[in-house]
């Protein structure tokens, strides 16, 4: 059984920093693709960030020197550090692994707001 556990979420305020963590297990995880996509009220699923098997990464515009994504294959964890937050950042934060695959993590609420 493939299970993705997000947590690191939280309320923080503008500017400030969080860091999500991702544990999976169920999977060849040194093997996958893992990604972080996000969901804001009203919008759609958006990939923010990823990070291939050989270490290569990719992130959406918006976050482009602000977010970081790292893994750990000997904890089957990936990371998305984020600094300088702002209040549209503000969304639901999912881990994924693989590519085109149903392995999705339940989620975990960033709210940026003073």
């Amino acid at each position: 059984q493939v299970q993705l556990v997000e947590s690191g979420g939280g309320l923080v305020q503008p500017g400030g920093s969080l860091r999500l963590s991702c544990a999976g297990s169920g999977i060849p995880f040194s093997s996958y693709t893992m990604g972080w996509y996000r969901q804001a009220p009203g919008k759609q699923r958006e990939l923010v960030a990823d990070i291939t098997v050989g270490g290569s990464t990719n992130y959406v515009d918006s976050v482009k020197g602000r977010f970081t994504i790292s893994r750990d294959n000997a904890k089957n964890t990936v990371y998305l550090q984020m600094n300088s937050l702002k209040p549209e950042d503000t969304a639901v934060y999912y881990c994924h692994a693989g590519i085109a695959t149903p392995y999705w993590g339940q989620g975990t609420q960033v709210t940026v707001s003073s």
